[in-house]
């Protein structure tokens, strides 16, 4: 070994000996972030890491330490953002979005940090994948209300102001357009009140009351609200609930669901056709089934059918009324009683839904 090699390799020694103290602080330092945190070398590989990081990025358990960034995450604008830091001694910050089992999003803050004469770049990872899902929900969310107001409200401005001309004298049409005008109104009215509803029940400002309810006799009452309905539609009501049938549940959230889900089959059924509800005992379980003999629902759409403002056939929907928020509705009032609604159905056939509720 040469003079000058001995010295350069005791002097990298003496600086990696002056780095071991500032790197094992930082290694107890991250290990409190609850963010997953990477520290990359200036040969792009990584030196330090924490706990949130390895549970984040390690596949099968692999330890990341000195595997270039490239393996770890596939990600050339990340990549780049950190040879930048490194070269440039600056802070950057990159959006980064990661498929694996699922799919997450983050957002990178990449920053040098000094170690003795060694440049790192520390990236800090903020999981905003969460964040990213509500505010999409929200857009949809404020994009579906202004819909489904914008248009009983254009209808009644319409129907308004061909009063104001004129109308309000004709005796043969002033009557259907006053008709239609609160039509439009009350449809506007059933969703403010299905939204303040649903807002209520996420929030947790529900609370249900369980107590022994007969079933037999909810389900003739449920069926006595919306008998005109069903006898317009020319839609037969089935109960085929025994007499003496006893649930736990608050009565007038159990009528709640019921209503809503027998309301949407009267709608959605054929001429001549039926509605049945039954019960049967699983597992230490009541299932209440409520089953229609309509068009059945397709496959692709069952997955969604139980999200606010989702609708099978929008045209048709329009046409025969609904605020599209009552099987969400439904779904988290089952929550609340600590059971769950499910659905199959079967083209030209039928769709059940099936509301569990525990003994």
């Amino acid at each position: 070994m040469t003079l000058f090699s001995t010295l350069f390799t005791n002097s990298k020694d003496k600086e990696e000996d002056e780095e071991k103290p500032a790197r094992l602080n930082l290694s107890v330092i991250l290990r409190t972030f609850r963010e997953s945190i990477l520290v990359v070398g200036e040969n792009m590989r990584i030196i330090s890491v924490n706990d949130a990081a390895v549970s984040s990025f390690a596949r099968n358990g692999e330890d990341l330490i000195e595997m270039r960034l490239s393996e770890v995450i596939r990600d050339f604008a990340l990549h780049e953002t950190f040879e930048k830091v490194l070269k440039k001694n600056i802070s950057l910050q990159v959006r980064t979005e990661l498929i694996d089992k699922d799919r997450r999003i983050y957002d990178v803050r990449v920053t040098p940090l000094n170690l003795g004469k060694s440049i790192q770049a520390v990236g800090i990872f903020y999981d905003v994948t969460q964040v990213e899902h509500l505010e999409r929900v929200r857009q949809e969310f404020l994009s579906n209300i202004s819909h489904e107001l914008r248009t009983p409200l254009t209808s009644i401005l319409a129907f308004v102001e061909t009063l104001e001309d004129g109308a309000i004298n004709d005796d043969q049409n002033n009557r259907r357009f006053l008709n239609v005008i609160r039509k439009n109104a009350e449809r506007m009215h059933f969703l403010i009140n299905d939204i303040s509803e649903l807002s209520m029940i996420e929030s947790g400002n529900v609370k249900i009351n369980v107590k022994k309810v007969n079933l037999h006799k909810l389900v003739k009452d449920v069926y006595a609200i919306l008998e005109a309905k069903a006898i317009e539609r020319q839609v037969s009501l089935i109960n085929s609930i025994p007499k003496k049938t006893i649930v736990r549940a608050d009565y007038t959230r159990l009528e709640q669901m019921l209503i809503n889900l027998v309301d949407n089959a009267v709608k959605f059924n054929r001429k001549d056709g039926s509605i049945t509800i039954s019960i049967e005992e699983v597992d230490l379980t009541d299932v209440i089934k409520i089953a229609d003999t309509g068009e059945g629902i397709r496959r692709e759409h069952l997955q969604r059918i139980f999200e606010r403002f989702y609708r099978v056939d929008r045209s048709r929907t329009r046409e025969i009324g609904g605020t599209g928020l009552g099987l969400a509705i439904v779904k988290h009032l089952a929550r609340l009683h600590g059971g769950e609604v499910k659905v199959t159905s079967i083209l030209s056939e039928g769709t059940t839904f099936s509301i569990s509720l525990p003994k």
